[in-house]
């Protein structure tokens, strides 16, 4: 069966990797926000990724004069609890805005506790709208794909109030936070988060570092000229969407992995629809990446063979 909810193949990876990795998860999901600069703080680097740690989602904040942003919510309700606590361990400032770098479960389905505390959420209108048509259906059958019921108790989908179209800018009195689209990278709308004060890049998932991405929702060519795009930009230290923080050597790895992989997978599906084989085969050419390797028969199946 060909599953077409994006949101679902993170669900089996998690089916997948839950049961061998279950002490190793927790132990990564205690590491807590670390401190990128003054004002900004993020989880990185998550290891053994899975549903008990968002899946080694990035999230951050960015702490200004009159408040907090807050830069995506992870998986569930209980995932962004923990978030908030670690938010607070740091700060008593209230969290204004949550920004949604895309609509992946392990990016918003924490958005309802933010909202809760009176948080406006913002994305782009064509994740917001994708959020929409996707987002109760994978919370409706998550636990049919590795997410436990009791991990994702108390979960709801809280939708952005707030959209944009190319650009937004948000003022905490001292701090510019810019939200930059740049073209159908990883989603239709996935978009940047940028300091250029304290040249510090949230890149959401238009890159991944040391995880092999999740690339059936995007557009290849559109995806590195957004690569390439950031690589233009000032920024000293880049925040992936999943990784650990990333220099410009690791944005060019990123590009060269989208181009590498999309060449062998059209080759290999032209001559044949076995999955398995493609993989195999894929894996022979694909530099190797310690995480999210799970997702490599996805890609091929959603992306190269579906009907």
């Amino acid at each position: 069966m060909v599953l077409k909810n994006s949101f679902i193949i993170l669900c089996v990876l998690a089916f997948a990797l839950a049961s061998s990795l279950m002490f190793s998860q927790k132990a990564s999901a205690q590491q807590g926000l670390i401190k990128i600069t003054d004002n900004v703080y993020s989880y990185v680097d998550v290891k053994n990724s899975g549903p008990s740690n968002s899946f080694g989602a990035n999230a951050g904040i960015i702490i200004g004069k009159d408040g907090i942003v807050v830069i995506d919510t992870l998986v569930s309700a209980k995932e962004a609890k923990r978030f908030i606590k670690d938010i607070k361990a740091i700060t008593k400032k209230p969290i204004k805005y949550v920004v949604n770098t895309h609509y992946h479960l392990d990016h918003t389905f924490g958005n309802s506790e933010f909202a809760k505390l009176g948080a406006v959420i913002i994305s782009h209108t064509n994740d917001s709208k994708n959020l929409k048509t996707h987002g109760e259906i994978a919370l409706k059958n998550a636990k049919d794909y590795g997410i436990s019921e009791q991990d994702m108790k108390g979960t709801k989908i809280a939708y952005p109030a707030l959209t944009f179209n190319d650009r937004m800018e948000i003022d905490l009195g001292d701090q510019k936070i810019e939200m930059i689209f740049i073209g159908h990278s990883h989603t239709d709308g996935s978009i940047l988060v940028y300091l250029p004060e304290k040249k510090i890049l949230f890149a959401g998932d238009i890159l991944f570092t040391n995880y092999h991405p999740f690339i059936a929702d995007g557009n290849i060519e559109e995806w590195v000229k957004a690569l390439d795009y950031i690589m233009t930009m000032d920024v000293e230290k880049t925040i992936p969407g999943h990784g650990p923080i990333s220099n410009k050597k690791d944005i060019e790895d990123m590009k060269n992995y989208l181009i590498a992989f999309d060449m062998k997978a059209k080759e290999l599906a032209a001559k044949s629809n076995d999955v398995e084989y493609i993989v195999a085969e894929i894996k022979k050419s694909l530099p190797p990446r310690p995480e999210g390797d799970n997702l490599i028969p996805w890609n091929i199946q959603m992306k190269y063979l579906k009907k």
